[in-house]
């Protein structure tokens, strides 16, 4: 019974992480970009009850009577699937087709990835104008650089961009001319779901997920598109994360039950000497 306890209470633990997971999905499920997560769990160590039988010869039984010892929480799954475009008033706001994210230069020189277009021109050092997130974290180019243009040449508000993540400004004839070296760099992983989430919106290469791949310089991965004047909404599924909540309550009560039953039990032995 003191291991129904304990198979129990780790149920308890493990459904606890899932309703954490489900209320982070619905807590984002309008934050720009956001992905979907799940729980996966995995069975505890199994202890051996009778793996002979009682005969005298004492062989093995063909099935063994083995008894489990609970649930952990294997992972929390990203699902990188693509999320609704939706329009913004934005001109910098930029909206990705594809398995690509932007790449954003850390306050600590490291490089962060995202999925959140939702950028701005800041006026930097030296008069220059510098594409940044609300953080002001700058975009980077496809060579790895700040996006930052010169302010006394280029007017934010006039400036496009392609579909190849192209910056381009109107000449005199209003026909818009490509900015050189200004094309927002793209980047994918091998393995998305190890990127490790640091906030924000935010993801930083691990061992699991590989280091990044640059679209402008690797041909052997499916481009991805800009959009210019959308965002990416979270593929966050209402319907399914309270449907799953439904059912992750529903393990919990079934847990909790089985405690109550070992201690019922508990309390029906203890009283057979009375």
């Amino acid at each position: 019974m003191v291991r129904t306890l304990w198979t129990a209470a780790s149920g308890m633990i493990g459904q606890q992480i899932n309703v954490d997971t489900i209320a982070n999905n619905l807590a984002n499920v309008n934050t720009t970009g956001y992905k979907t997560e799940t729980n996966e769990f995995k069975s505890l160590l199994y202890q051996n009850i009778q793996t002979k039988t009682t005969t005298a010869n004492g062989a093995n039984k063909p099935i063994s009577a083995q008894v489990g010892l609970g649930v952990r929480n294997a992972s929390i799954t990203s699902h990188f699937t693509q999320g609704a475009f939706l329009e913004s008033e934005n001109s910098t706001a930029f909206a990705i087709g594809g398995d690509g994210f932007f790449g954003l230069k850390g306050e600590d020189g490291q490089t962060y990835y995202t999925r959140n277009g939702n950028f701005i021109f800041a006026l930097g050092q030296n008069n220059t104008l510098i594409l940044s997130n609300s953080d002001g974290l700058p975009v980077l180019n496809s060579a790895g650089n700040p996006i930052q243009i010169n302010a006394d040449q280029y007017m934010a508000d006039r400036i496009t961009v392609t579909e190849d993540g192209q910056l381009c400004y109107p000449d005199a004839a209003n026909n818009p001319q490509p900015i050189p070296g200004m094309i927002i760099g793209l980047y994918q992983f091998q393995n998305p779901s190890g990127l490790k989430k640091e906030g924000d919106a935010l993801y930083s290469v691990t061992a699991a997920s590989g280091e990044a791949i640059n679209e402008a310089t690797n041909p052997n991965v499916e481009k991805s598109v800009v959009r210019q004047g959308y965002l990416e909404g979270s593929n966050v599924q209402v319907a399914d994360e309270m449907v799953n909540l439904i059912i992750a309550q529903r393990a919990y009560e079934f847990n909790s039950k089985a405690i109550q039953a070992a201690d019922t039990m508990m309390q029906e032995a203890n009283e057979l000497r009375r």
